[in-house]
């Protein structure tokens, strides 16, 4: 599917409710539990976990608003389905940090200057949730960072504004489902990528598609690094190995010139993405498709953190 394709299927598919100014739910105060999803299992490293868009535009009152009120039990159960997910998903026997915060709706993607105007909001809300879980949680343990598309965005938000005596504890920051770019690279040196399993305070980044037209510029045009997370290698070296929730088996390789993921196996044509519907982009599966590689490579990483 042609780009042009795929931005027109956005903003058709895309349709919220509109106001000329943009009215924002109050602040979540993360000294509040409830604005927080904690597993403390008493382990040596931590995953702190940004979650990505759970949330559509909604109306009170005649008013509407483009950003997830951590309060509304409504939108709430969204977010903490996805939180609870990924813990099952990826944490495994350590312990796990996700915060609400007030994460733009999905409608806000169908415009770089919507993004543009509406994400300091939500980036602010991560920042002062990973200030207070510094401060109050961590203990001085090293920790990991993850996010997923949305919360992707505020992982390198908060790789690129991260001192220096925290970035020493950083064990690795997995931006699943976005890009960095020469610009997020040139903002701070403790932005490097991958090269292997086990490297220690990089970033890991893959975007999946079928093939290069299926790309979501959104997501990866000006994407200056990326790896392989069945076989963790940067190169084009295929990776194998089989669905496991259809029993497809996949060949995962690595466009070195595009930075994409290529994944090649599917029998079947439903693998779209929900609400903007372009197939052939497997963003959706960035987590569950790879989790038992991602958690695995988790803990492998940790264990080295713990290795001095």
């Amino acid at each position: 599917m042609k780009k042009t394709v795929i931005i027109t299927c956005i903003l058709i598919a895309l349709v919220g409710c509109r106001s000329k100014v943009d009215i924002v739910p109050k602040a979540p105060d993360y000294k509040d539990t409830t604005q927080w999803y904690i597993v403390d299992r008493g382990a040596a490293v931590d995953v702190f976990y940004v979650i990505s868009t759970e949330t559509g535009d909604y109306s009170r009152d005649g008013i509407c608003f483009h950003h997830a009120d951590t309060r509304d039990d409504s939108l709430r159960m969204f977010m903490n389905g996805e939180m609870v997910g990924v813990d099952n998903l990826l944490a495994g026997n350590l312990n796990y940090y996700s915060p609400y915060y007030r994460q733009c709706t999905m409608e806000t993607f169908t415009s770089d200057s919507l993004v543009e105007a509406r994400m300091p909001l939500a980036y602010g809300d991560v920042r002062k949730a990973f200030k207070y879980y510094l401060k109050h949680y961590n203990g001085g343990r090293p920790f990991i960072l993850a996010g997923f598309s949305q919360g992707a965005m505020a992982v390198v938000d908060l790789v690129k504004t991260m001192d220096d005596k925290t970035y020493s504890r950083m064990v690795a920051a997995y931006v699943i489902g976005y890009k960095v770019t020469d610009a997020d690279m040139a903002a701070s040196s403790h932005i490097r990528p991958a090269k292997d399993s086990i490297d220690q305070g990089v970033m890991i980044c893959y975007n999946s598609v079928r093939d290069n037209s299926c790309a979501l510029p959104l997501l990866s045009h000006g994407n200056r690094m990326s790896i392989n997370p069945v076989n963790w290698r940067t190169d084009a070296s295929p990776a194998f190995f089989v669905d496991p929730r259809y029993g497809d088996t996949l060949t995962v390789s690595l466009d070195t010139g595009s930075l994409l993921l290529l994944i090649d196996g599917y029998r079947r044509d439903d693998y779209m993405l929900p609400i903007i519907g372009c197939e052939g982009n497997y963003h959706r599966l960035e987590i569950s498709l790879f989790s038992e590689h991602l958690r695995h490579n988790i803990a492998l990483r940790a264990l080295k953190s713990q290795i001095k």
